[in-house]
C-alpha cells in the first residue's frame, strides 16, 4: 500500500467514524475520478451502514441527464455544486460530495490540466473549492480523492 493510499484509507475511515456515529449518509457524484472516490469509502469500515453509492457522471450529457447540470461547461464550480445537489437528492443522503475537473494531459474547456472543483452538499448547502493539482492524470485523480476525502470529513465535523 503507498502512502497517499494509505492516506485516502484514513480519511475514509475517519469519515465512515463520524458517519456512523452521528447517522449520516453520503453519497458521490463523480467524473474526472471515474469511481475512485467511491471504490475508497466503499472499503471503509461499516460502509453499507452509511454509505448509499454514487454516479459517475463522466460524459457531459450523464452528467445532466441525472444529475440536473446545466448545459455549457462542466469543469467549473457551478457544475460542482449541481451535481452535488443532484446526486444527494437523487440517493436521499444528508451529505454528498462532487468532482468535476481536468485530469490531463491537455486542457479541457480552457481550463490546464490538475483543474479541478470539489463541491460538498449537507442541509447546511453548497460549498465548492477549486484546486489546481500537478502530474500525471493518475496523480491528479489521487490528489482529487484525498482532497475529497478531507472536505467531507471537515463538513462532517462542521455539522457534528
Amino acid at each position: 500500500m503507498t502512502d497517499t493510499t494509505t492516506e485516502a484509507a484514513s480519511l475514509a475511515e475517519t469519515i465512515a467514524r463520524i458517519a456512523k456515529d452521528t447517522e449520516r449518509t453520503i453519497a458521490v457524484a463523480e467524473s474526472l475520478t471515474g469511481g475512485a472516490l467511491s471504490s475508497t469509502l466503499a472499503s471503509a469500515p461499516d460502509a453499507a451502514d452509511w454509505y448509499a453509492g454514487g454516479v459517475i457522471a463522466y460524459r457531459k450529457a450523464t452528467k445532466q441527464r441525472l444529475l440536473g447540470v446545466d448545459e455549457g461547461p462542466v469543469v467549473t464550480a457551478d457544475c460542482a455544486i449541481q451535481m452535488a445537489r443532484g446526486v444527494r437528492e437523487l440517493l436521499a443522503v444528508d451529505l454528498s460530495v462532487a468532482l468535476t475537473g481536468v485530469g490531463g494531459p491537455g486542457q479541457e474547456e480552457g481550463q490546464p490540466p490538475g483543474t479541478v472543483f470539489i463541491a460538498v452538499g449537507s442541509q447546511l448547502g453548497e460549498q465548492v473549492h477549486r484546486h489546481r493539482f500537478e502530474g500525471t492524470p493518475e496523480t491528479v485523480v489521487t490528489q482529487t480523492v484525498e482532497q475529497a476525502l478531507r472536505h467531507l470529513r471537515d463538513e462532517l465535523l462542521r455539522e457534528r
